[in-house]
């Protein structure tokens, strides 16, 4: 069959002709014309019109046109339903549905910027689909932060989320989600901000301020997360030659005072005096 939809592609007019292709009709031919060509070319090539106003194959409500293609051809595969809730956040520019998409919409915006022709750009998006589904199919539980050289990193962090003593009280999911985050995050963004965590669990901001100290060893939010950068700082000194200037700004501190007093808020001695005791030794 012939398909054709509006140039200029980046979300749903990607993602449509790869679930096409590859669960509704795999000889699928598609076109990109001009708005007002759409339908005129349908006419003329006999093709179905998609992600177009007052067709069949376009967007309902909330939902969007790769939402109404799994409908419409009954595709229950788990893995397609879960990329509907990332195409979908990306297409309508409501990010908080999931958290892979903003990082959706900023690899289609970028692909769209560097390849001008939608047939070559449809080319690139196939192939960045089929990784995606693939993802969902069979990777969603890995997490970077399983690599070997990050272990240590593992340890520093779980020993922080821990059970409260007596009775046996369940970690709620949110806390476990925000844990993997901070994990996957640290060594890149060590300013993470709790108001964009409590966006990309969908959990309000207050409520986690609040219930965070419970499941992170009493520690506040923002206190865990200094804890975590000079646990990063002592692990740079105790393991590079990186000078304490270098050091604080890999662990995120503004100014050398700033880091220098929060090192020493933790460890009892400042930068220097710290890393001079480790020559002695």
């Amino acid at each position: 069959m012939k398909w054709v939809t509006r140039e200029k592609p980046k979300i749903d007019r990607i993602a449509c002709p790869w679930l096409i292709k590859r669960f509704v009709d795999s000889d699928a031919e598609f076109f990109y014309v001009p708005y007002d060509k759409v339908l005129q070319t349908a006419e003329e090539e006999a093709a179905i019109p998609f992600d177009f106003p007052a067709v069949e194959y376009t967007h309902y409500a909330d939902r969007c046109t790769f939402d109404f293609i799994i409908e419409k051809h009954k595709l229950t595969d788990a893995a397609l339903l879960t990329m509907a809730l990332i195409v979908r956040g990306a297409d309508t520019d409501h990010h908080e549905l999931a958290e892979q998409t903003a990082g959706l919409w900023a690899i289609s915006a970028g692909l769209a910027y560097n390849y001008k022709s939608d047939l070559v750009l449809l080319e690139y998006g196939m192939i960045m689909y089929d990784a995606l589904y693939s993802w969902a199919k069979y990777l969603q539980k890995e997490r970077h932060t399983q690599q070997p050289f990050e272990n240590l990193l593992l340890g520093v962090f779980n020993k922080f989320i821990k059970k409260e003593k007596g009775a046996k009280k369940k970690v709620p999911v949110w806390a476990e989600e925000m844990k993997n985050i901070i994990q996957d995050q640290i060594d890149t963004n060590l300013s993470l901000s709790l108001r964009d965590i409590s966006r990309g669990l969908d959990v309000n901001p207050s409520y986690l301020s609040r219930e965070f100290s419970k499941y992170f060893d009493n520690l506040s939010f923002g206190e865990y997360i200094r804890k975590q950068r000079i646990e990063k700082a002592i692990q740079y000194i105790q393991t590079t030659n990186y000078s304490l200037t270098e050091i604080a700004y890999l662990t995120g501190f503004s100014d050398q005072s700033h880091f220098t007093r929060i090192f020493k808020n933790h460890t009892g001695k400042n930068p220097s005096a710290f890393k001079k005791s480790l020559q002695k030794k």
